[in-house]
C-alpha cells in the first residue's frame, strides 16, 4: 500500500480552486460543498437555479462546474449550453453533470451539450472527488504538446506509439502488454499518482461494452491482478518494495505508484 492516502494528496490538486455548484436540493448541495472544501477547494459557490449560475459565471471564473440537470428555472443542460456559447468567464471550465437522469440517451445529451463528464445520482464521495481531479488534470494537459511521452521514474509511456519502456542505467527495453493492459496503464500513469476509480477505468478501457455489468469490479480486479504479475515479472529491478506497481486506494480506486523520486 502507498504510504499516504492519495485522496489526502488531492488537497494539492484542489488547493486554491473554486467550484460552481448548481443544485436545488439544499441537503445535497451542502454535503457536496462540504466534501469539496474538506478535500482542499478554496471556495464553492452554491446556486439553486440556472439563472443564478449564469450570473455567477458572469462575475468570476471557476475552475470546475458541477451542474444538476433538473433545477428551477433554466435546467442545468440549457445553462451549460449558454455558458459554453456565451462570453462567461468559465466558458471552457471542466463541467460535470450530477443528476438523477442517468439513461444512456440522457447521458449522450449531456455530453453533446458540453459536459465533460456525466454522473448519475447517487454518487459516492470517492467517485466524485476522483472524477473532479481527472477533469482538472485534463484541463492542465491542454497546454502540453500533443502526444508527449509520460514519464514516471524509469518508465516512459508513449501514447502515440502505444509503448511502455523501462529505462535503467542507460538501457531501455519494452514492457510487453496487451492492448487492454496498455490502456489500463495509460489511464493510471496519466493520473500521476492520483486515484482512478474502477468505474472510470471501466469507461475508458472496456470500450467495447455498452453497459456497466453487475460484476464489473470482479472483471477489473482479475485483470489488475494479472497485470501486477506481468509488471513484476518484467521489471524485477524495481525491487520487492515497489511491487505491486498498481495499488488500491480506499475501496474502489487504483493508483500507479509515483516513482518520480526513484533512483537506481
Amino acid at each position: 500500500m502507498p504510504e499516504a492516502d492519495p485522496f489526502v494528496q488531492l488537497r494539492e490538486v484542489f488547493a486554491g480552486r473554486s467550484a460552481l455548484l448548481l443544485e436545488d436540493d439544499a441537503a445535497l448541495s451542502g454535503h457536496v460543498a462540504d466534501r469539496l472544501l474538506d478535500a482542499g477547494f478554496d471556495r464553492v459557490c452554491c446556486v439553486e437555479s440556472g439563472e443564478e449560475a449564469l450570473e455567477a459565471v458572469g462575475r468570476e471564473a471557476f475552475d470546475v462546474l458541477i451542474l444538476d440537470r433538473m433545477t428551477r428555472g433554466l435546467d442545468g443542460l440549457e445553462t451549460l449550453k449558454r455558458m459554453r456559447a456565451g462570453n462567461s468567464l468559465s466558458y471552457d471550465a471542466p463541467a460535470l453533470m450530477l443528476t438523477a437522469l442517468g439513461a444512456e440517451r440522457q447521458r449522450v445529451e449531456g455530453l453533446i451539450g458540453g459536459a465533460d463528464d456525466y454522473l448519475s445520482k447517487p454518487i459516492g464521495d470517492e467517485e466524485l472527488l476522483a472524477r473532479i481531479a481527472a477533469q482538472l488534470r485534463r484541463a492542465a494537459r491542454r497546454a502540453r504538446p500533443v502526444g508527449a511521452d509520460l514519464i514516471n521514474g524509469p518508465f516512459r509511456l508513449a501514447t502515440g506509439a502505444r509503448t511502455l519502456k523501462l529505462e535503467i542505467g542507460g538501457q531501455s527495453r519494452l514492457i510487453d502488454l496487451s492492448p487492454l493492459e496498455f490502456a489500463i496503464v495509460c489511464e493510471l500513469v496519466a493520473a500521476r499518482g492520483q486515484p482512478v476509480t474502477k468505474t472510470m477505468l471501466w469507461e475508458k478501457c472496456w470500450v467495447e461494452w455498452t453497459f456497466l455489468p453487475d460484476n464489473f469490479v470482479n472483471i477489473i480486479d482479475a485483470r489488475i491482478s494479472a497485470l501486477r504479475r506481468r509488471l513484476k515479472e518484467q521489471a524485477p529491478e524495481l525491487g520487492e518494495d515497489l511491487h505491486p506497481l498498481i495499488v488500491s486506494a480506499r475501496s474502489q480506486s487504483l493508483i500507479f505508484r509515483d516513482l518520480s523520486d526513484w533512483t537506481r
